[in-house]
């Protein structure tokens, strides 16, 4: 992108090797060499957003910044006001789970993407692979009275799709259709994808249909006509929602018969594998609670 689109304006709150954010053909920006397109902004998380909104409502460049998804909270306040006052302002905002693993749960979101998805004019996206990262990253640099949100895991991800249709752009999307007579459809954003494919080819293996939709952006999807999110979510089977964060909210989408599934209480220190294990977010977890809801 930046060898692309000259007027990026990248840089990280001293995270640069965690956050990915340079690219080799960006230079830092400095006092010495104003023709840098990268800014150091230091452990400075508030500063480096309100800095990244002076810019975007100056215009001539689009601001992106990277930094820990739980140093979000740090940042509120700027963001907030990058939504209130409609400015392009992209924040990379990784290590988006108990996926991070062993720094535990100090640094691992549990709240903060649910949270985010409140304030208004923000388009918060979770991409569940390399295609759909790559489509938000389009979506973010396409809107520009709305500042966008992207949440990426830490960990490596199964690519689950393999077309460039730009399916993002509805905010969530059919990804599996049920092969036996569909009974359930699976929900879920980001990492958790993946666990919702295995969690369908083991419910199909059971004679029981499931739909997976990957849901990357709620407010694109928010946005799509009520013929299409029911279509998507129909109102006859059981809706059953994965995420590794915080569920308040979700029952929008899977009714007060779904299941949701997510952490409701703090991470641990673990690897990501066995962290996803204890906190019941498996297709192994997650199938006896399916079936146990269907059998009612």
């Amino acid at each position: 992108l930046a060898q692309h689109i000259p007027d990026l304006m990248g840089g990280s709150a001293d995270l640069t090797g965690s956050n990915n954010t340079k690219a080799e053909s960006q230079k830092a920006f400095s006092a010495q060499d104003y023709g840098g397109s990268y800014v150091y902004y230091g452990i400075r998380e508030f500063g480096m957003a309100a800095a990244m909104n002076g810019m975007a409502l100056h215009g001539g460049v689009i601001p992106y910044g990277g930094t820990f998804l739980i140093f979000s909270d740090y940042c509120r306040n700027a963001i907030r006001l990058s939504a209130l006052q409609h400015a392009r302002v992209i924040y990379v905002m990784t290590h988006d789970s108990i996926g991070l693993g062993e720094d535990g749960p100090t640094h691992q979101p549990v709240e903060q993407v649910m949270s985010l998805r409140l304030i208004p004019n923000l388009n918060v996206y979770r991409p569940a692979d390399i295609i759909e990262t790559a489509e938000c990253w389009q979506l973010a640099l396409q809107t520009p009275e709305t500042p966008s949100v992207l949440c990426l895991s830490r960990q490596n991800m199964k690519q689950v799709r393999h077309d460039g249709d730009m399916l993002s752009g509805k905010g969530a999307y059919r990804l599996k259709a049920a092969e036996a007579a569909r009974k359930v459809v699976l929900v879920a954003t980001g990492s958790e994808v993946e666990v919702a494919l295995e969690t369908a080819a083991a419910l199909e293996a059971q004679g029981i249909g499931a739909d997976v939709v990957s849901l990357p952006c709620m407010e694109l999807f928010a946005e799509q006509p009520q013929a299409y999110r029911a279509d998507l979510l129909p109102a006859d089977v059981l809706k059953v929602s994965i995420e590794a964060g915080a569920t308040l909210g979700w029952e929008r989408y899977v009714g007060s018969a779904g299941l949701t599934i997510g952490l409701d209480r703090f991470g641990a220190s673990a690897p990501a594998k066995q962290l996803f294990e204890r906190f019941g977010i498996t297709a192994e977890v997650i199938v006896p609670q399916i079936m146990e809801k269907i059998s009612k």
